[in-house]
């Protein structure tokens, strides 16, 4: 399943390592280290600090969301929610 994480960007659900708040990372020197070298290579994908609410880290790259950590976990555990329904499609076909 797929998780829209603001700024026009959707990533795969089951990529995403870690969703972290903003404030956290700012207040850290050594998570600002990181994420300055992950700059140096071009994993971090979107960088708009200034609205940035959260950090979701992938497997592949660093996103800044305008969203908070909350609204992020809400929608990861619906998609998760959603994907366990039973499928009554075929009951609906004529």
């Amino acid at each position: 399943m797929f998780i829209h994480i603001g700024s026009d960007h959707v990533i795969q659900s089951e990529d995403v390592i870690a969703i972290i708040d903003y404030q956290i990372i700012s207040s850290s020197t050594i998570n600002e280290e990181m994420l300055v070298n992950q700059k140096e290579i071009d994993k971090v994908k979107n960088s708009i600090e200034d609205e940035a609410k959260s950090i979701v880290i992938t497997k592949d790259a660093i996103y800044y969301s305008p969203l908070s950590v909350l609204t992020l976990k809400k929608r990861a555990s619906m998609i998760s929610t959603i994907s366990k329904l039973e499928n009554y499609s075929e009951l609906f076909e004529e």
